[in-house]
């Protein structure tokens, strides 16, 4: 007879609010958020774009619009979700977890109108609006 446990499905806490985060865990996220805010990962903002609560862009610079291929007018009110590159990103657990922290950073796939793949660092936050600003410059593109 097998010596192996029964699979049993991993438990999840949610949390309202970081206050109810227990002590241990309340440290670790303060320091990730120095570590995150450190200099290192500052983005130039050359692409800027403003989502709101539904993933919808709301605002986006020129050369946002310039570098997916759309005109402004079809952006606003798009989802983000709608220029990420397929399989690449959880879309709903990123944001997720976005919601939480308020801040994140990293790599993130569009795909531009013609369907070519663009990769770019970003950087985003959760601004007093309610809103989620968004920095992004190309790392490559032509996936």
């Amino acid at each position: 007879m097998s010596k192996r446990k029964p699979y049993t499905r991993p438990s999840f806490i949610r949390y309202e609010s970081e206050a109810e985060y227990p002590a241990r865990t309340r440290r670790i996220v303060r320091s990730l958020r120095q570590e995150l805010e450190a200099p290192q990962f500052e983005v130039k903002p050359r692409y800027v774009t403003v989502v709101d609560s539904d993933r919808r862009y709301v605002e986006v610079s020129d050369s946002f619009c310039q570098l997916v291929g759309y005109q402004r007018e079809e952006l606003v009110g798009m989802r983000s979700d709608d220029l990420t590159a397929p399989n690449t990103n959880d879309i709903p657990t990123v944001f997720g977890l976005f919601q939480k922290l308020g801040y994140m950073h990293g790599l993130w796939m569009l795909v531009g109108r013609e369907g070519t793949r663009i990769l770019v660092r970003y950087e985003a936050w959760l601004r007093p609006d309610s809103y989620i600003e968004g920095h992004m410059e190309v790392v490559g593109a032509g996936y």
